[in-house]
């Protein structure tokens, strides 16, 4: 399905305006962002950039596409849907007492739940995974208990950035803010009514760091 007069302006338009539009649209799905005009030239054999501005001008008109001219790349396919990918929910991660989760070394192979989000969420990161977030200690952070956090897999972080921490000892991982202290690691909730974990920095094993948070429709 498409828009009211999709098929009618597909008639009209010529096999340039349509050898232009798939070359968007295979451009977009495999970029995640328009072509320049430029780029549409070459790709599409076009004698000059005045005849793609001509024809992106036609297909505009006959509503296929929108532009702003005041943005670079500034292209819009009005049928487009945008892409998803699938991100493995590979587990559970507390927000509150540590529980045990699968291990960093486990999670690519995981067969497990998926969470579909789009691009702009991963921002081109690779090693990314999804964890259920169980408990309410970073609640001022905005997670709560239920929702799903995505995680770049990740060995450091900086002090400050919420981490899935895996406790050595007790083979049990939380999520939490890390701070280094010396030889010990603060791991910090987010409720003023909780207390933070303090532990050995050598029994804390950093799995992942937080890049976004979903209610499980983002």
């Amino acid at each position: 399905m498409g828009w009211p007069g999709m098929e009618e302006a597909m008639r009209e338009q010529s096999p340039k305006q349509t050898r232009i539009l798939e070359f968007i649209r295979s451009f977009i799905d495999n970029h995640d962002y328009p072509p320049s005009i430029r780029q549409i030239q070459e790709a599409c054999d076009i004698s000059s950039t005045s005849v793609v501005d001509y024809n992106l001008r036609a297909l505009e008109k006959s509503g296929q596409i929108r532009r702003d001219r005041d943005v670079s790349r500034g292209i819009e396919l009005v049928d487009k849907r945008p892409r998803v990918i699938s991100v493995p929910i590979i587990g559970t991660i507390a927000a509150g007492q540590p529980i045990p989760v699968p291990s960093a070394d486990t999670w690519q192979d995981h067969d497990s739940d998926t969470i579909d989000v789009t691009p702009d969420k991963i921002g081109g990161r690779e090693d990314v995974y999804a964890l259920r977030v169980k408990g309410d200690s970073m609640i001022d952070a905005l997670v709560n208990d239920g929702d799903i956090v995505l995680m770049q897999k990740a060995e450091t972080a900086h002090d400050g950035e919420m981490v899935a921490a895996w406790l050595k000892d007790e083979q049990e991982a939380t999520l939490k803010k890390i701070y280094r202290e010396g030889d010990r690691v603060r791991l910090q909730p987010a409720n003023r009514t909780m207390a933070p974990i303090y532990t050995a920095a050598a029994n804390i094993q950093v799995q992942g760091k937080v890049i976004h948070i979903s209610r499980d429709n983002p």
